[in-house]
């Protein structure tokens, strides 16, 4: 069956759905795209180039398009504190969603999102793009596998120099409390949360930004997690470094198992397999057994855009749905109140709290 979307953002992040992740999946059949909305009128252009859109099918008014146009579902690609606002217009027009990371720009209305969504039986997906990305799907496939033994603590290396005022994409980054966090962490403490095959316990974190750093926030970070099933974690992220070792796309994990390490360093995943009987072996990053990434088709957003028409379809709920997705928002907010409180924070205590909070609200 093909669905029919009204593509909410074509700006920024926007433009990158219009012209690489929605042509492949309207190339399949699967979509239309009947409609597109930006504040920007000048960022609309997106989407007449890129998915082909007449002039009269962009907007600047999103109640407009919603109720011109017929559509299964929006996508939301606007920053996160303008998500619950879209959401409401979707569901007011009985519209399943899509929508870019994190769910909101708070826990509270991150977990009212979901509850409106399930009272108004509806279906969202939160396009988690780099945990389904080539190099970490290998990586977890190998996890999985089980010839690696079990899997004891996981590394994670994110640096960046986006020091300067809009070197980070769109300014609101940079103006913006907690963007380290936010819009950055969210993506990598849910990749160590999937590997590890676990939700989180507890987390303890530390952010800053240095005085050379030009945010409204902190831009750099240290977290230490531990997992439900005994796993442990610990995170880098930066993004005012001098240089830029391990961005976006680029970062560095390194998985320590029973039976073997596992690195993943800028896209190039490599095995030091357990030498029995060895003794204080001693070994360099480039020097092990390297694993070929997977291939398929799409990645990334094209390739959630198509678990999530799939859902829509029949069948069955991609990963990343709201519900589940709740799970990484609790971990960047339990980052955010360990760094401000200087205490470890219990994840699951967190959400739940937040749930009771929103359920007893007018």
């Amino acid at each position: 069956m093909k669905f029919r979307i009204i593509q909410v953002g074509t700006g920024g992040q926007g433009n990158a759905w219009c012209r690489r992740f929605l042509p492949p999946n309207i190339a399949d059949g699967r979509l239309e795209v009947v409609a597109a909305v930006d504040i920007n009128s000048e960022a609309l252009v997106n989407a007449r180039e890129g998915v082909g859109l007449r002039a009269d099918q962009c907007y600047t008014d999103l109640q407009r398009a919603l109720d011109e146009n017929p559509a299964d579902f929006c996508s939301i690609v606007v920053p996160p504190a303008f998500h619950e606002e879209v959401v409401d217009a979707a569901l007011g027009h009985d519209l399943h969603i899509l929508s870019e990371k994190p769910i909101a720009d708070t826990l509270e209305a991150s977990v009212r999102i979901a509850a409106k969504v399930r009272a108004a039986d509806k279906k969202m997906g939160v396009t988690m793009s780099h945990r389904f990305d080539q190099d970490k799907t290998t990586l977890r496939r190998e996890l999985r596998s089980g010839k690696w033994g079990a899997l004891d603590y996981l590394i994670m290396r994110f640096t960046c120099d986006c020091r300067r005022f809009g070197a980070w994409g769109a300014a609101f980054r940079h103006t913006m409390q907690d963007a380290l966090m936010i819009e950055g962490a969210v993506h990598h403490l849910d990749i160590l949360a999937d590997l590890a095959g676990a939700r989180c316990e507890t987390l303890f974190a530390q952010t800053w930004n240095p005085t050379w750093g030009e945010f409204g926030g902190d831009s750099q970070g240290l977290v230490l997690m531990r997992f439900e099933n005994g796993t442990h974690g610990f995170y880098e992220g930066a993004e005012t470094n001098a240089v830029g070792l391990n961005g976006w796309a680029n970062e560095h994990i390194r998985a320590e198992c029973e039976s073997g390490t596992l690195i993943l360093d800028s896209r190039r995943l490599e095995a030091f397999p357990y030498e029995a009987g060895g003794r204080h072996a001693n070994r360099r990053e480039g020097e092990g057994q390297e694993i070929p990434l997977l291939q398929r088709d799409k990645w990334a957003n094209a390739w959630l855009i198509e678990k999530f028409v799939a859902w829509l379809d029949g069948g069955p709920p991609m990963e990343t749905n709201v519900e589940d997705n709740l799970q990484s928002v609790a971990l960047i907010f339990a980052a955010i109140e360990s760094s401000r409180t200087g205490n470890p924070v219990h994840v699951q205590q967190l959400l739940d709290d937040a749930r009771k909070q929103v359920a007893s609200s007018p």
